[in-house]
């Protein structure tokens, strides 16, 4: 097994390695606390049984992307933010919806929606990569415009449309 190394200031719980990018975990031994796309990194072994469930599934997600993230979560954002969660948690693999499309289910504002994505905590499990501009555009991702995140939410995109 290879072994893995934690870089100093980082409290994930473990580091999984995609094709192009990392994904850090934050749990305790109940709940996960947020997922956060990283650069490529060295794994870090997972430090908790969840952690080992999140790196089990976030690895099975990673080779087939029908696979399901069901992972408790650490309650977190305002309840504006949780209904914009629930819509994009909804949306199928190999589908998506555009900001309009949610603001006007939630009878909301695309921008609003915008914004609660870029604070989704937990990007995969609420798959918030889904989620595109008008027209089909890719828009933003986690509050970026460009560079590395639009890279992964091309990624990811392209490995679900597979």
């Amino acid at each position: 097994m290879k072994r893995t190394t934690r870089l100093a200031g980082d409290d994930f719980a473990a580091v999984v390695r995609a094709p192009t990018f990392c994904l850090g975990v934050r749990c305790d031994e109940e709940r996960v606390i947020g997922v956060e796309f990283l650069e490529p990194r060295p794994e870090v072994t997972p430090q908790n049984a969840l952690a080992a469930e999140a790196v089990r599934q976030l690895r099975a997600y990673l080779e087939d992307a029908e696979s399901r993230l069901v992972l408790p979560l650490r309650p977190a954002g305002t309840p504006f933010q949780r209904r914009v969660w629930e819509q994009i948690a909804a949306i199928p693999v190999h589908e998506t919806r555009s900001y309009g499309e949610i603001a006007g289910a939630l009878h909301s504002a695309p921008r609003a929606i915008g914004r609660a994505c870029g604070a989704n905590p937990y990007p995969l499990i609420v798959p918030c990569h889904r989620v595109l501009a008008s027209g089909g555009r890719l828009g933003g991702f986690a509050r970026q415009r460009g560079g590395f995140l639009l890279e992964v939410k091309r990624w990811l995109l392209a490995h679900e449309s597979g």
